[in-house]
């Protein structure tokens, strides 16, 4: 393998891994959406 596939090659998985592991953090640090009462919206369902 020549350098310059060599070069290409490590490059690649660099871009690779940092966005992965952006994509990573991004998914552990988004606060938590609240969950809709499912209790609420049936109350107004009764006949």
């Amino acid at each position: 393998m020549n350098s310059s596939a060599l070069i290409l090659m490590v490059s690649v998985q660099l871009v690779v891994i940092c966005c992965v592991g952006y994509f990573y953090y991004r998914v552990l640090t988004t606060p938590k959406r609240p969950e809709p009462d499912s209790y609420v919206e049936n109350d107004n369902d009764t006949p």
